[in-house]
């Protein structure tokens, strides 16, 4: 059950902005007043920490009821707040520095913001991407995420053909570049990676992380022409190797993250700095954007 009187509190800790704080405390007094509705957030709660730390398990959380209201858009962060405890207790088992266990941990306000600035209104646009940070596969590492991963069968190619020992399944560090996190600058990322060796060598030391990898349009190569070579985003694709191109357009990749609502039209896309009027001059041209595939050593 949620703790009504420290949820607030609770709230703040996980990033969630002020204005939606009072919303979600009205809310949550629901899960006591109706008991079908308290049993639901518990068994949800139960089913996203099943199997905690496991790589790459997808539970299936029950099916809502209809006639949830505004609670629907809420039920996920109210979910992730009632399995606090478990994935606090993971962590401390783990022995992972309370410092970064609360910014992993405060991506959940952050995924609130996002959805704020698509939507008008608070939420999560993509639930599911907050198993990951509730059941101990991603940390917030300096300016980067690591997600605890497994080499797929076209990466696990990539990487055999430089020579590494690799197979399918083998783990491997997936990094994301959160938004709201400022410049995406070279030294950043030199930091967070520094601080990713030690963090998995010290506190995952069963699993071996060889190779880092990243999927995202930030590393398709059609943005060097229109970036400058010394731009953040350019320096930050030569940290990986292509593993393999993709044939099929992801046009909304960099229109959601660049413009904040993948769904936008792309003759009403501003154009006010570098990027943005690289990502929308490309697309008003009649081009496309691919997610881009890379990796390199990390150990």
């Amino acid at each position: 059950m949620l703790p009504v009187d420290d949820l607030p509190a609770t709230l703040l800790d996980l990033a969630v902005p002020h204005e939606d704080i009072n919303e979600l405390t009205a809310l949550a007094a629901r899960f006591a007043a109706e008991p079908e509705l308290g049993e639901l957030l518990e068994r949800s709660a139960h089913v996203l920490v099943q199997d905690i730390g496991t790589i790459g398990h997808h539970p299936q959380l029950p099916v809502l009821p209809e006639g949830l209201g505004d609670l629907e858009r809420w039920f996920p962060v109210c979910v992730a707040v009632a399995a606090l405890p478990d994935i606090r207790a993971y962590h401390r088992r783990r022995g992972i520095p309370e410092d970064i266990a609360r910014r992993t941990l405060a991506d959940l306000g952050r995924h609130i913001a996002v959805h704020r600035r698509r939507r008008g209104i608070g939420g999560l646009a993509v639930p599911g991407w907050m198993r990951l940070h509730f059941r101990g596969e991603i940390y917030q590492l300096g300016r980067l995420q690591f997600q605890r991963s497994r080499l797929g069968e076209r990466m696990c190619r990539a990487v055999r053909a430089a020579g590494l020992e690799a197979d399918p399944g083998d783990t491997c560090l997936d990094l994301h570049i959160p938004d709201f996190q400022g410049p995406l600058t070279p030294s950043a990322c030199a930091d967070a990676i520094a601080q990713a060796r030690e963090f998995f060598a010290r506190h995952y030391p069963e699993e071996r992380y060889r190779v880092g990898a990243c999927h995202s349009w930030l590393l398709d190569p059609q943005l060097r022409d229109h970036l400058p070579e010394h731009s953040n985003i350019l320096r930050f694709q030569g940290l990986f190797r292509t593993a393999y191109k993709d044939d099929e357009p992801a046009d909304q990749d960099p229109v959601g993250f660049v413009f904040g609502d993948p769904e936008l039209s792309v003759a009403r896309l501003p154009q006010r700095t570098r990027v943005e009027r690289a990502v929308a001059r490309h697309l008003l041209g009649g081009g496309h954007w691919y997610r881009g595939h890379g990796w390199f050593e990390f150990q």
